[in-house]
């Protein structure tokens, strides 16, 4: 099969697109025939290094890509209670793996795959956005929330399933972003460009109860929440400090398939969307990372096999 693997670590333009077998599904496993896969920014930080760098992974000589896919089971090990055949999402959340979903086959715990009757390009753009957000939104209370890019994968997923659980929704993003942020339920826009803290207090004097932080402002957008309020931080590397008595969550996500399910249940109501920006043929992903790198997407590449 065809797999997308970094192994000089320097970016789009060093990624391999290599022939390997096809992998074998151990106990608790399942093998998915990929239909799609999304392109994401963790993807071009692996493919640079930084994984390495910052201590989340140890070098190896070969790092597969793809946290994202959808597709159709293929293989199952034993122990499994999916069938072949099964049309399935999934989340590949190990940064050291060394083949993942930009690839023609995946292997995946089935703890990590839930099934689905979405399109697959379609159903290739939520697992590793939609849940982050909603695992984030877990770590928080309160009736308002400030979201930092709001427009981004992760960023616009917070703001659809905040307006779902009913909370008030302040959202920041680019200028040319606020009819896109307010269709996907922002009760209240803020420009990037604004002085944060001084136009979410104009809307919310005492500050917000919490803040989802998926643009990584850090400490400026954490003046925006209120004494004793929440921060979740959704970036590797160190956190921002506890100021005003703020708890400050550093999110790591992880794969479950009772999350997925939920997920898929909410798209297939109508409470979240799926955004598909474009699509490329897998023998052309270096040419979506690097236009993932130029920034300004709005939605996911996907890769198609």
């Amino acid at each position: 099969m065809r797999a997308l693997v970094a192994r000089r670590l320097e970016g789009p333009d060093t990624l391999e697109l290599i022939e390997t077998p096809i992998p074998e599904p151990a106990a608790g496993q399942v093998r998915i025939k990929v239909a799609a896969a999304a392109v994401n920014p963790v993807d071009l930080a692996v493919s640079a290094g930084l994984a390495v760098q910052f201590g989340l992974t140890a070098p190896r000589e070969q790092f597969g890509l793809g946290w994202d896919v959808a597709g159709t089971v293929d293989a199952v090990g034993s122990g499994v209670d999916l069938t072949p055949g099964t049309a399935v999402i999934g989340l590949a959340d190990l940064l050291g793996r060394s083949l993942k979903t930009h690839a023609e086959y995946v292997v995946l715990d089935a703890h990590a795959v839930a099934p689905t009757t979405m399109d697959p390009v379609a159903a290739s753009t939520i697992p590793l956005n939609a849940i982050t957000a909603l695992q984030a939104l877990r770590a928080i209370s309160g009736q308002t929330v400030l979201v930092t890019g709001a427009a981004g994968g992760v960023g616009g997923y917070a703001v659809e399933l905040a307006k779902h659980q009913g909370l008030t929704v302040i959202a920041t993003a680019g200028d040319q972003d606020e009819d896109l942020v307010r269709r996907l339920g922002a009760d209240h826009f803020v420009r990037r460009s604004a002085d944060l803290a001084t136009a979410v207090r104009e809307i919310v004097p005492a500050g917000v109860d919490a803040l989802v932080d998926a643009a990584i402002v850090g400490v400026g957008a954490q003046e925006a929440v209120r004494n004793g309020g929440q921060h979740v931080h959704l970036q590797a590397g160190p956190r921002p400090p506890h100021l005003r008595n703020i708890t400050v969550e550093q999110l790591f996500l992880h794969a479950n398939r009772r999350d997925l399910t939920e997920l898929v249940e909410l798209v297939e109501a109508g409470a979240i969307s799926t955004r598909v920006a474009e699509t490329y043929p897998l023998q052309d992903a270096a040419t979506a990372y690097r236009r993932l790198a130029k920034g300004g997407v709005r939605g996911r590449l996907v890769l198609i096999p």
